[in-house]
């Protein structure tokens, strides 16, 4: 399964770490998902759903 939220579509961000010795290596940041039960089309399904959208109230929970 992807890390995608599937109500706003947020995905993991890339992009690179610094050292203080100026040493660039790739780091990757996850969003916040939680694997919730939800009402889609009036079907309940299990789905992951960033916590943004969780707080925000778009999300019906089954």
């Amino acid at each position: 399964m992807a890390k995608v939220c599937a109500i706003c579509g947020r995905r993991p961000e890339y992009g690179k770490s610094v050292s203080h010795s100026g040493k660039h290596s790739i780091r990757v940041r996850l969003p916040n998902l939680q694997r919730v039960r939800i009402v889609q089309g009036g079907r309940r399904r299990r789905v992951l759903v960033c916590t943004r959208c969780l707080k925000a109230g778009k999300v019906v929970k089954a």
